[in-house]
């Protein structure tokens, strides 16, 4: 078993109680629960974060390509398979 730390969080009762039903209907601990969710949000964010740094990272590195030029070559595509299903 890995090494864990105990945390506690305040919850609203409604939040609670689902919790409470979410553990007896699959068989799990609340604790569990609540920990694979805490898990699942923090490593969601953190992508999410990683990937606004590259992106930034990115634009500081002028390695972008601007709003007007992408939007021609999609439009450039488009166009050339709308002619090919004619």
């Amino acid at each position: 078993m890995s090494a864990s730390t105990t945390m506690t969080i305040r919850v609203s009762p409604e939040v609670k109680e689902k919790l409470g039903r979410l553990a007896q209907d699959t068989r799990r601990s609340r604790s569990f629960l609540a920990a694979e969710a805490v898990a699942t949000f923090v490593d969601r964010e953190l992508e999410i974060i990683e990937g606004i740094q590259h992106g930034l990272a990115d634009v500081e590195a002028r390695r972008v390509v601007p709003h007007e030029d992408a939007m021609a070559e999609l439009v450039s595509v488009i166009e050339a398979a709308e002619a090919r299903k004619r």
